[in-house]
């Protein structure tokens, strides 16, 4: 008799831990060619506002080693890695292989060699110590174990080195409905206009509300080693900017 399989949440569905990253993968999949002009029409434009407050934050200077997880199309990196120089090292990384590559294509055409490495969050493959900065942006709530990506994250950081983590997180509760009402009507039906899916943005809506609230993700970041533990709330609480610092 076999034993029972730990369980998570895809969106608001039970599965075994087993088959989430593969799930996952399959929605991203599916989005990535449309990717950036979904998250322009479904954020009007804002999810920009708070990548750039996140980079500001970030504070890269020359000659900086960045590690952007999650990292996608390349929003972050490639701005990481004109702040990072000549001299830096920015490596960007994604689990899913048809994101990673869209975004390793960006930073090429615009004259960024930079390394590219598709990876688990989970299991980085870098040394202990290695970044000065650790970035996840909009990733983390993709995870199957947070805590053991949050833990992987503080493990490559360098004494005094950040941690940041830009994700949706709880809404002002007087906002709730109305931010309900867009997120369960508006982006499926976008999805399925734009980017001919309807179901991935029902599960990307879905697994917003499973994320951890503010306090518990800065929980979570206390518990993975890091200090200094502070957050900023943006739109009301849809977004917030996590960072800490690793003693």
């Amino acid at each position: 008799m076999s034993e029972p399989q730990d369980s998570t949440h895809f969106g608001y569905e039970q599965v075994p831990e087993t088959e989430k990253a593969s799930r996952v993968g399959a929605v991203f999949d599916s989005v990535a060619s449309r990717y950036d002009l979904m998250n322009d029409l479904m954020s009007g434009g804002l999810h920009r506002l708070w990548k750039a407050f996140a980079i500001a934050q970030a504070a890269v200077r020359p000659g900086m080693k960045v590690l952007d997880v999650a990292g996608g199309t390349a929003d972050l990196s490639r701005e990481f890695a004109r702040r990072a120089g000549p001299g830096g090292e920015v490596w960007l990384t994604d689990i899913n292989a048809s994101m990673l590559r869209i975004g390793r294509d960006r930073m090429l055409d615009d004259g960024l060699v930079q390394p590219a490495v598709q990876c688990d969050a989970e299991r980085l493959p870098f040394p202990d110590g290695y970044f000065d900065r650790v970035m996840v942006a909009f990733g983390l709530r993709n995870m199957t174990r947070k805590e053991r990506a949050l833990a992987e994250m503080t493990r490559v950081l360098a004494p005094g080195g950040r941690l940041l983590v830009l994700e949706f997180s709880r809404v002002w509760k007087p906002l709730a409905p109305l931010y309900d009402l867009y997120s369960f009507g508006v982006l499926p039906w976008l999805g399925r206009r734009i980017a001919g899916d309807a179901e991935s943005y029902r599960y990307l809506a879905e697994s917003i509300r499973m994320h951890p609230d503010q306090e518990t993700l800065a929980q979570m970041m206390r518990d993975a080693g890091l200090a200094r533990v502070r957050f900023f709330n943006m739109a009301g609480g849809v977004v917030a900017l996590h960072e800490g610092v690793r003693l």
